[in-house]
């Protein structure tokens, strides 16, 4: 069974994050995103750095995890960018027909 996921991606540029967005939007790999704006801190060539960045939360399905990963890096211009995932439990039934009925 295709499991229902949310796609997570950080970028520190709004331009970038919209491409990302519309990108995926367009061809209809998700349903929707999310944009929130954190604070990030972290270990890059054993320094620790820190930076503004765009959160991007995705809703899909794992049977299009590849193409979104592949559609993320040709766009994102991080070295190492996170594109993870983790599955959603226990969500409401419409919600999931949602889902559905707008991926390609």
């Amino acid at each position: 069974m295709d499991k229902y996921i949310i796609v997570t991606t950080l970028c520190d540029k709004e331009k970038i994050a919209n491409k990302i967005i519309d990108t995926l939007l367009e061809k209809r790999l998700v349903t929707g995103s999310q944009v929130i704006k954190v604070h990030s801190k972290y270990c890059w060539n054993n320094k620790l750095e820190e930076c503004d960045e765009y959160k991007l939360e995705f809703r899909t399905k794992e049977s299009k995890f590849t193409e979104i990963e592949y559609e993320i890096k040709k766009i994102h211009d991080y070295k190492i960018a996170e594109i993870s995932s983790c599955e959603i439990k226990n969500a409401n039934k419409e919600f999931l027909n949602w889902i559905d009925e707008n991926l390609k």
